[in-house]
């Protein structure tokens, strides 16, 4: 029978993923969502051949949007299931997931594109200085990457994690031809637990950052 509570059942699991990873190439601040993500898939492909990689300003511009209050903008009901009340609550930040609205699923029809990519679109006017997680759907990295180059808008950090056989890989690679901050990996795994994981992260690090 397992009698440990929550918290200690947390430290046992980041415990065995630092026993068991040995030496990676992560800096501390980047290693402290790439073992987020690991806990929450139990993979850790997320440091191997699927590895993180990070925009040199990412987690600084993450962290700055979030302790600012910026709008979280996911692309799955799945991502915000994920995501820590507490540190929402504490920093004001409103999470925007619109795919299942009545609009967007019309709109879509009429456009012959995708819910996700309709609602990426939908969003846009929240997503400037804001941050993007995309967990599931790579058509709707795709228009946020589109949306960035037409010059639409500009987020602070895009988190581009999708996972699926078809684009996901692609539609990463495409991100990390921007030079915006993102968080991303390489290949075909990802996922709503993996987005959440690193926005959980971030909020982590800054509130170690604002206790020092």
């Amino acid at each position: 029978m397992i009698t440990e509570k929550g918290q200690s059942i947390e430290d046992r699991s980041m415990g065995i993923i630092e026993s068991e990873i040995g030496s990676h190439p992560y800096s501390s601040d980047e290693w402290t969502i790439v073992k987020r993500v690991i806990h929450s898939t139990a993979d850790f492909d997320f440091a191997r051949e699927n590895k993180m990689i990070f925009h040199k300003d990412a987690i600084k511009e993450g962290m700055k949007a979030l302790q600012s209050g910026c709008p979280i903008v996911v692309d799955v009901n799945g991502v915000v299931g994920g995501l820590n009340k507490d540190n929402l609550e504490k920093f004001g930040n409103r999470v925007i997931c619109n795919i299942s609205e009545p609009l967007i699923v019309s709109e879509a029809k009429k456009l012959n594109k995708t819910r996700a990519q309709t609602s990426m679109r939908m969003a846009s006017k929240d997503m400037s200085g804001g941050i993007v997680a995309i967990g599931n759907a790579p058509t709707a990295l795709l228009e946020v990457i589109r949306m960035i180059k037409e010059d639409v808008m500009l987020p602070s950090l895009v988190i581009g994690i999708p996972v699926g056989f078809v684009c996901a890989s692609e539609s990463k690679d495409e991100l990390r031809t921007l030079d915006i901050p993102y968080i991303t990996n390489l290949g075909r795994k990802g996922g709503s637990p993996c987005a959440s994981a690193i926005i959980n992260a971030l909020y982590i690090i800054l509130k170690a950052k604002l206790s020092s």
